[in-house]
């Protein structure tokens, strides 16, 4: 009995221990805007649109994408997410959004099937043909995706875009944990294929 309550208490707390892991070891990747070592290709991972305007978070995003883009750390920029409906788009409307800020059009590529962060990393390595880019989301976010790509065989440092406290913050944390248990297993374990299509190079 003490055994099996054992056992049980620490497949409970895996997920949290798995977290805290993740964050420990790729917390070291994570730098601002400033510090971030220059690289060819940013990759901005999608999130909710409504219509086409971008979310809070989403739009913070972008304005960090756009910002190393502008400073020559970047030379091309990813939008990935999804548009499985007719009437949801993430990657046009992040494409439109750097277009307004001043990107140039011919330096965006859009990634219409990046539903999941698994499935925009795979994307990544396997469409677009990276083998190194520099990630953008939010700090919560971060040691989730820089050890998924990675996993799947890209080198990848991490820019936070937290220009500001979150409403939702706790909700977000929380997520995470459960999120991040799914990712050790997609890459260890399962490895699915998400939808591919033929190689688009980032050249």
């Amino acid at each position: 009995m003490l055994y099996g309550g054992l056992f049980s208490l620490l497949l409970l707390l895996s997920p949290f221990i798995w977290r805290k892991g993740v964050q420990w070891i790729y917390g070291r990747s994570i730098y601002t805007i400033e510090e971030v070592p220059t690289g060819e290709v940013a990759i901005v991972f999608g999130a909710a649109v409504y219509g086409d305007r971008l979310s809070g978070i989403l739009s913070n995003r972008m304005d960090t994408a756009v910002q190393l883009y502008q400073n020559g750390t970047v030379q091309k920029i990813i939008v990935s997410g999804d548009n499985r409906f007719e009437d949801y788009d993430e990657p046009t409307a992040m494409m439109d959004y750097a277009i307004e800020q001043g990107v140039a059009a011919e330096d965006i590529q859009p990634d219409f099937a990046g539903r999941r962060t698994y499935d925009t990393c795979y994307r990544a390595r396997e469409i677009f043909q990276l083998d190194s880019a520099i990630l953008v989301t939010q700090r919560f976010h971060l040691p989730r995706a820089l050890f998924t790509c990675q996993q799947l065989g890209i080198e990848v440092a991490g820019v936070a875009s937290d220009p500001q406290l979150y409403r939702d913050a706790g909700w977000y944390e929380a997520r995470e944990t459960l999120a991040t248990a799914v990712a050790l297993w997609d890459v260890i374990r399962e490895q699915p294929a998400p939808v591919l299509g033929d190689p688009i190079p980032i050249e």
